[in-house]
């Protein structure tokens, strides 16, 4: 039987881009989701973990990619190694293989402890600038302004309801083929 490295590749938004995660290494598989890391809900990480079996090896960008919280962070890896399988970490170049090894343990509960008190201070930091845009009167809700006025979206519904490719429109627009359909559904 071959073993397989497979590849493990997340990002928090459609908009965003994952190819510089695992870029220039050879995989036999990747399973990428586009959604946030606080969510267990995760269709490729579910197919990954059905996947993977025996000697093969999951390759990951960092540890913050495979989860947002220590406990899940855990929770996934001894999923993994459970199988038979090694986990691979290349921004902090560490290695599972559920053999004891103290120092991978100790380095996987740092780490992943640090990630989440990261993140905790992001959402904190986030909240003082809402709250401190809310006394000023200067917050007016959530997300960023929209990126085409009401009349786009008629035109947008136009050239959809005649037939024109939805990458198409997007380009000319200058937005994301996955706002069209954001637009097309409001």
């Amino acid at each position: 039987m071959a073993y397989q490295t497979i590849g493990y590749k997340r990002v928090s938004s459609y908009d965003q881009n994952s190819a510089r995660q695992l870029d220039g290494l050879e995989l036999d598989e990747v399973f990428e989701d586009k959604i946030s890391g606080k969510s267990m809900e995760r269709p490729a990480l579910h197919s990954l973990l059905k996947h993977v079996r025996k000697g093969d090896t999951v390759v990951v960008h960092s540890m913050d990619r495979l989860a947002r919280n220590l406990l899940d962070l855990k929770k996934i890896v001894s999923e993994i190694v459970e199988k038979g399988a090694l986990v691979q970490f290349i921004k902090e170049n560490l290695t599972f293989s559920g053999k004891a090894d103290p120092f991978a343990e100790l380095m996987l509960n740092m780490l992943g402890a640090f990630a989440e008190f990261e993140r905790s201070l992001i959402k904190s930091r986030q909240a003082e600038g809402i709250a401190i845009r809310k006394a000023a009167g200067g917050y007016k809700g959530k997300g960023r302004k929209r990126a085409i006025t009401d009349d786009q979206v008629t035109v947008i519904k136009a050239r959809v309801a005649a037939g024109e490719k939805k990458t198409k429109i997007a380009d000319d627009l200058g937005i994301s083929r996955e706002s069209i359909y954001k637009y097309l559904n409001a």
